[in-house]
């Protein structure tokens, strides 16, 4: 190959580069691959176990950006394709997940988590190590009440402490515990001995 022939094939190597680097998704965007620190490492998510799985997975998704239209086809602070919005009951909200609250999307993600699990989530199910949160968790079934779920969880200080933990998904009658509400078990380590 020609000297000025191999030069220009890395001038045009060096714009094309530019503008990929230039359109690349921002940050927050979801995609297949985890976000990485420099030297490659996992970068690190505000994973409380206190806080729950849906903030967690929000950090992930979106640097916990609730709101976030990247413009990717992906909405929200769970990252949201559209169909899948739609499928789960979210125009009941609103007609994007990016313009609904944080309590609507976790509304439509505990939906969409009944039907697909949580490979819905596939990149950052796996980066914030979501299966640290199984034990800590508990969705709710027919029949089931605050008294049962906290027996069955041995739930230091009862119901009360289960109530007092989940009280901002429960609402203020705790006695109309809704099916498929995600609980966050209190006082558990992530092994799921208390």
């Amino acid at each position: 190959m020609h000297p000025k022939s191999n030069q220009r094939v890395r001038s045009v190597s060096l714009v094309v580069g530019a503008i990929l680097a230039a359109v690349a998704l921002p940050s927050g965007a979801a995609s297949a691959a985890v976000p990485q620190q420099p030297g490659g490492a996992s970068r690190p998510y505000d994973c409380s176990l206190d806080k729950g799985p849906w903030h967690c997975l929000a950090e992930c998704e979106s640097n916990g950006r609730w709101q976030t239209n990247t413009g990717n086809g992906f909405y929200g602070g769970l990252q949201f394709w559209q169909p899948t919005w739609e499928e789960h009951g979210g125009l009941k909200y609103a007609p994007r997940a990016d313009l609904a609250t944080r309590e609507e999307q976790i509304k439509v993600a505990e939906k969409v988590l009944r039907t697909q699990g949580w490979k819905a989530w596939p990149a950052c199910s796996k980066a914030v190590r979501i299966e640290r949160f199984d034990r800590r968790v508990h969705t709710v079934e027919p029949g089931e009440t605050l008294s049962s779920v906290a027996r069955r969880y041995d739930v230091k200080g009862g119901w009360q402490a289960l109530y007092k933990t989940n009280r901002d998904k429960v609402g203020s009658r705790p006695e109309r515990l809704a099916v498929g509400t995600l609980l966050v078990i209190p006082g558990r380590t992530a092994t799921g001995r208390g």
